[in-house]
């Protein structure tokens, strides 16, 4: 069984999201969330500390990578992340048989967090109750992980509009105030749900 998950992110958004994100979706088992200054930071750390968890890590622990795909190739950056893997002696999910127990997952968040905000509307609309219900149906917004021109400043825009954050998009505060509402099986955002089924998997070790 999974006894314990590393997460690696890139900013404090993610890590605030999934401080309360986790708990609903590993019940018991026990989290460490590592956060970086930033995506560069965490590229360039990771060789180092993917060799350094190699080298003690538990069967039983599992390392999840998260970045946001921004405006990489989305391609490109996930083989960059399983290159890295491989090369400190690590099993990604990527290439391990069905079932069986893998060191690493590297995921991507398509194109940033607040897709997953977007495909959990009802999560924002308990936070932030004057936003429309009826955002998810336009067609703008309608797949989370392909809106244009910019995944947070879409929110942004929405949530100003409807008189929160006048002076800018408080991305800590949002994230935990949306996280706390999210429900993890009703979320549309596909990058989410390839997020959720590698957890699943890893809890389905036995």
């Amino acid at each position: 069984m999974l006894e314990k998950l590393i997460v690696f992110v890139e900013e404090a958004s993610m890590g605030a999201a999934l401080e309360i994100l986790l708990p609903k979706m590993l019940g018991e088992v026990d989290f460490q969330i590592i956060q970086f200054q930033c995506k560069d930071d965490l590229l360039k750390k990771l060789p180092s500390r993917l060799q350094g968890y190699k080298s003690w890590m538990p069967e039983s622990w599992s390392i999840f990578v998260l970045l946001d795909r921004d405006d990489d190739d989305c391609r490109t950056l996930k083989q960059h992340l399983e290159n890295e893997s491989e090369k400190a002696g690590l099993l990604t999910k990527t290439n391990a048989a069905p079932g069986q127990r893998f060191q690493v997952a590297n995921r991507i968040v398509i194109e940033e967090l607040e897709a997953w905000y977007f495909g959990d509307w009802d999560a924002v609309k308990h936070a932030y109750p004057k936003v429309s219900s009826t955002i998810p149906k336009k067609a703008a917004y309608r797949n989370p992980d392909a809106i244009g021109g910019g995944t947070w400043e879409a929110l942004e825009k929405i949530l100003q509009k409807c008189g929160y954050y006048s002076t800018g998009l408080r991305k800590i505060e949002c994230a935990r105030a949306v996280a706390k509402n999210m429900a993890p099986d009703h979320n549309i955002s596909h990058s989410f749900n390839i997020f959720h089924n590698a957890l699943n998997d890893a809890l389905a070790w036995e």
